[in-house]
């Protein structure tokens, strides 16, 4: 099928290349010139694992192009995927202008029948105003569908995620696009592309839930909110844990055998960030409340997220006693290991506060340095962990990076003013830890 994704950004692109990659004729448009000319190049405007390979193949036999033209893309494609930012605005609202933009120009292009999918996270009725815009603005008069294609791709995993996925969501008014869009997915649904690791005889096929376009709009927004849901709810357990002497390990474990909660998402520690879940959270508060319902569980999810991130700076006071002049060392900057991604990342807001207490500021991360640089002033970033902890008072953990979990903490700790160790994540074994002569504060353990 021919196919064509309008943004090449962290979604975009591994829509596209995913798609090419199972069989299907791609174009990736977007407006940004460096971006397209880079990608061309093979140099990703993003990290995440996988994704130059797979790129760089389907590039190389043709499946997959990428341009800044949108005639040439809407020309093209019988399925056009928008795929744009929706940067939130300051009262949590979606900021919906590209959106627009895009439909505008997707409208003035047609020359024959389009699905046009949602793919960017959007509030619930945004269908409709992309209808309307295709329809005013629909200079040859064809016919069209809209249909929301939600995505549901963990930055780090995003590929896995797009080809192993746990279900397909499309949102149709039509049985015509419905089945253009059933089609186009089928040989993720049957398990059946190039590679693919899994039988279909074992695991079954992948579940296509087809929906209303407006439920559709909502399953996003509403996943999303529930397991932002999920983290506050167990780091406001986490800190009971840490005033009555529990453990917030064993007792997530505990809740997490039970099959109806489950065990993902009950990692207590300094907060969630990102592109998607702060965002998201916010807009369907504010999205809920322009509906006329008041959905003030997420005000109190948003509050305790942002309250763990200041916990993390008062833990570092209540074990240095003074933080003016001290070197804090920071391992992890990125909001999650396996990304460069630092929108909404604790780091950020931990750095910062340790800073206006006076401290200095160490840091390392794999991959987020070269973002990091741009948000954050006065940091020494090194070139690894052991550079971090030299001459540091305390070491911060807070990013759950692999190399982390495996450093010499002999070494560490000979590098070190102070053996003091504050994981912010709990990737670390406290006994362990101890064991080499280390303070060790974690987040609801003792």
């Amino acid at each position: 099928m021919k196919v064509t994704i309008v943004g090449a950004g962290h979604v975009g692109l591994v829509t596209g290349a995913c798609l090419a990659e199972v069989g299907n004729d791609v174009i990736c448009v977007d407006n940004d010139k460096q971006k397209i000319e880079q990608i061309d190049a093979g140099v990703m405007p993003i990290y995440e694992p996988g994704l130059p390979e797979l790129v760089g193949k389907n590039m190389k036999k043709g499946a997959l192009r990428v341009t800044t033209s949108m005639e040439e893309g809407v020309n093209h494609a019988l399925v056009i995927f928008i795929a744009v930012g929706t940067p939130p605005k300051t009262d949590g609202e979606a900021d919906l202008s590209y959106i627009e933009m895009v439909a505008r120009e997707v409208a003035l292009h047609m020359d024959g029948y389009r699905v046009i999918s949602e793919k960017s996270t959007v509030p619930v009725k945004t269908g409709e105003w992309v209808d309307r815009t295709i329809r005013l603005n629909n200079r040859h008069k064809v016919e069209f569908d809209v249909v929301s294609n939600p995505e549901f791709l963990r930055e780090g995993a995003a590929i896995f995620d797009f080809m192993y996925p746990d279900r397909i969501v499309v949102g149709s008014g039509s049985d015509r696009a419905a089945e253009i869009m059933r089609e186009l997915y089928q040989p993720i649904i049957e398990r059946n592309f190039p590679g693919c690791n899994v039988l279909l005889d074992e695991v079954g096929p992948v579940p296509l839930l087809v929906t209303d376009v407006k439920s559709a709009e909502l399953i996003k927004h509403a996943s999303n909110s529930f397991l932002a849901t999920k983290i506050s709810f167990i780091n406001a357990v986490a800190n009971v844990c840490e005033l009555s002497g529990a453990d917030i390990t064993l007792v997530a474990k505990g809740i997490g055998l039970d099959h109806r909660i489950g065990k993902s998402f009950l990692h207590a520690g300094a907060g969630y960030g990102g592109s998607c879940f702060p965002k998201d959270v916010a807009a369907f508060k504010k999205i809920s409340g322009d509906l006329g319902y008041d959905f003030r569980l997420l005000e109190e999810v948003s509050r305790i997220n942002q309250a763990q991130r200041e916990l993390v700076v008062s833990k570092i006071k209540k074990t240095l006693w003074i933080v003016r002049e001290k070197t804090i060392g920071v391992l992890g900057l990125s909001f999650k290991p396996d990304t460069d991604d630092m929108r909404e990342a604790p780091a950020v807001d931990v750095i910062k506060a340790l800073q206006a207490e006076g401290a200095k500021i160490k840091a390392y991360d794999p991959q987020a340095i070269p973002e990091a640089e741009e948000l954050l002033q006065g940091v020494e970033f090194c070139k690894d962990a052991y550079e971090v902890a030299c001459d540091a008072d305390t070491l911060l953990f807070m990013t759950e990076w692999e190399e982390f979990r495996t450093l010499d903490l002999a070494r560490v700790k000979e590098a070190m003013n102070y053996p003091i160790i504050l994981d912010a994540r709990n990737m670390l074994d406290p006994n362990a830890v101890r064991a080499q002569g280390f303070e060790y504060v974690g987040m609801g353990r003792h």
